[in-house]
């Protein structure tokens, strides 16, 4: 059986689920089938919910007697650690641009991946049946991104094929009305893409890129197949340090469809999923038990942003989670651990905390979502950059900012991100909308969609990405934010409300309970505001004219754990249950506040 191995890649959002559908439903082994339904892929509920890819997953196709494993991978840079593992399981890669938008941010990480690996990549030009689409400038910048990322003169010769996978169509020209189905796409990656050239009479070498976990046969592997012919039975178990030892296989799967198919061997080329090594982890081998030969390990980057996990202290502690002790958060971390090598986890200054470390807000915070999801209650810190010496000199993350804006919204931007120690490296305007390049630190863009959000009234676009280390940007001036904190414990009402939403925006509705310390809303000034949201009108026999007619409450401003984050200062913490996200104060009394302040 002739076999080909494919990675799809490219920017968050521009379509590499949606063509993994169509090339699914228009496969030979699935015509029958009558799959329904859009993202096919995107299992996990939070995919579903974001519209976004987190985690990598394998799909294969027939097409006649060719095999065709097919990979979804994240667009995310968040999630990148994910992508460069993949890299290792294929042989190709399509790279899907926007037919409107071209190559973003994401889409030089990834492809920077694509080709550090030295795969052929079939360029994809997606969403051509957008009104305002350009394929042909498209393309000239793709070209232009792949001689900049430094491309073989093989690689830069690649071939094009456009696409609109939401209609599941393709064709080798622009021209929508003349396309029919995905097949020139198949017949692309028949032609383009190499056959794994694998030795399947060699001593066994199996990689191992990522794990999952099965119900019935518990902890999978699922690598690549890079030599040998790999049988359930004993093997040779070589983990990331470079110890061997022995272990048996139970059950070897191959992928077809959706779906793992028991079998009774996989020859090399294949991706595989093996069952039977309870402890097997990311980056390791399985080699033959007579000719051990380990391969070299996955490199994965450093994570660049830091919080601290902790069991919840609140006053409400208890009352919404099923797993809330030091014991459960370790085992759930330590488990994610096996799962995501671009995650770290270190003892936290108390027995009780944990320092996560990863790739960005988004990575962490997604961690966070799963465990309340699970049950999980927990307190969590402001996220921070890991700081580095480099030659010597203190250096710190930067990443490159991408921003389309109305233009009219361009000026308040570039104003807050110049606040930030942001540098402007290129703008122009294009039909009303701005293009705005900046290189900025980390530290900088913490804290700020949520402003950028509002000062854009949701008309703005943010990508980032990150460029690497360089040296120490010095201290920031952005103005510090005051919140309104609740005075006592007791339940919020309308009357208390009233008086505390004319110092500035409250985060939290009447009948909501309180505890003293909780953040409620942000304060006008830029200072810290105790507030009674509990305070109730008192009750009289006296009457007057005016009185009972009732003031109207202004909507809060609801703050989702992304939120959440986002706008909390070093003195706050996120309160994280299942059914709630709460922002409270580090200290919840007040003289505590105060003592602190002065020390």
């Amino acid at each position: 059986m002739e076999l080909r191995n494919i990675a799809i890649i490219a920017h968050v959002d521009h379509g590499k689920t949606t063509l993994v559908d169509s090339l699914l439903k228009q496969s030979d082994s699935f015509r029958e089938k009558g799959l329904q339904g859009e993202t096919i892929m995107d299992t996990n509920p939070l995919e579903r919910e974001r519209g976004i890819t987190i985690l990598a997953k394998n799909a294969a196709v027939m097409l006649g007697a060719v095999k065709i494993n097919i990979v979804d991978t994240p667009g995310h840079a968040d999630f990148g650690g994910e992508v460069e593992r993949i890299m290792n399981l294929v042989d190709g890669a399509l790279l899907l641009v926007d037919a409107k938008e071209g190559p973003m941010p994401q889409t030089r990480f990834v492809l920077k991946k694509a080709l550090e690996a030295g795969h052929r990549i079939i360029v994809v030009i997606n969403k051509i049946d957008k009104p305002d689409a350009r394929p042909d400038w498209v393309l000239d910048q793709t070209f232009d991104l792949f001689v900049t990322l430094g491309a073989s003169d093989r690689q830069t010769d690649f071939p094009v094929v456009y696409a609109s996978a939401k209609q599941g169509k393709a064709g080798v020209t622009n021209d929508l009305a003349s396309m029919k189905d995905v097949r020139p796409l198949f017949e692309t990656i028949l032609k383009e893409i190499p056959a794994p050239t694998s030795d399947a009479n060699g001593p066994l070498q199996v990689s191992v890129a990522n794990v999952s976990y099965d119900n019935y046969k518990g902890k999978t592997g699922v690598g690549r197949v890079v030599r040998g012919t790999f049988k359930p039975g004993p093997v040779a178990w070589i983990n990331r340090e470079g110890k061997t030892s022995t272990a048996k296989v139970t059950s070897v799967m191959t992928f077809m469809g959706m779906e793992r198919v028991d079998v009774p061997e996989v020859q090399a080329g294949d991706i595989v999923a093996f069952a039977g090594i309870p402890d097997v982890n990311i980056g390791e081998t399985i080699a033959d038990v007579e000719r051990p030969e380990r391969l070299p390990v996955i490199k994965i980057e450093e994570p660049t942003v830091k919080m601290t996990f902790g069991i919840n202290t609140s006053p409400f502690a208890g009352q919404e989670g099923e797993y809330t002790t030091t014991r459960n958060i370790k085992e759930r971390l330590e488990h994610e651990l096996q799962n995501d090598v671009a995650l770290k986890v270190e003892p936290g200054q108390s027995s009780e905390t944990f320092v996560v470390s990863g790739r960005g807000e988004l990575h962490l915070s997604i961690l966070i979502e799963r465990m309340r999801r699970e049950g999980f209650e927990l307190q969590v810190s402001r996220p921070q950059v890991i700081f580095k010496t480099v030659g010597g000199q203190k250096s710190e993350p930067f990443e490159q900012v991408e921003i389309e804006v109305p233009e009219a919204k361009s000026g308040i931007v570039i104003e807050k991100l110049g606040k930030r120690k942001g540098e402007l490296k290129n703008l122009r305007t294009e039909n009303g909308i701005a293009y705005i390049e900046f290189e900025i630190p980390t530290r900088g863009l913490i804290g700020y969609r949520n402003e950028f959000m509002i000062d854009t009234r949701g008309q703005g676009i943010i990508n980032t990405l990150l460029l690497g280390y360089r040296p120490y940007a010095g201290d920031l001036t952005a103005l510090p934010h005051g919140s309104l904190v609740s005075f006592e414990t007791g339940e919020s009402n309308s009357y208390g409300l009233q008086a505390a939403q004319e110092r500035g925006e409250l985060f939290i509705g009447p009948v909501v309970k309180v505890y003293e310390g909780m953040v409620v809303g942000q304060n006008a000034k830029p200072e810290d505001l105790v507030v009674n949201v509990c305070k109730e009108k008192r009750l009289s026999n006296m009457r007057s004219k005016g009185e009972g007619v009732a003031e109207g409450l202004t909507t809060p401003r609801p703050m989702g754990l992304e939120l959440a984050l986002e706008y909390i200062g070093d003195d706050e913490l996120v309160e994280v249950t299942p059914k709630s996200i709460r922002i409270r104060k580090l200290f919840l009394k007040d003289f505590e506040r105060k003592r602190a302040s002065q020390a």
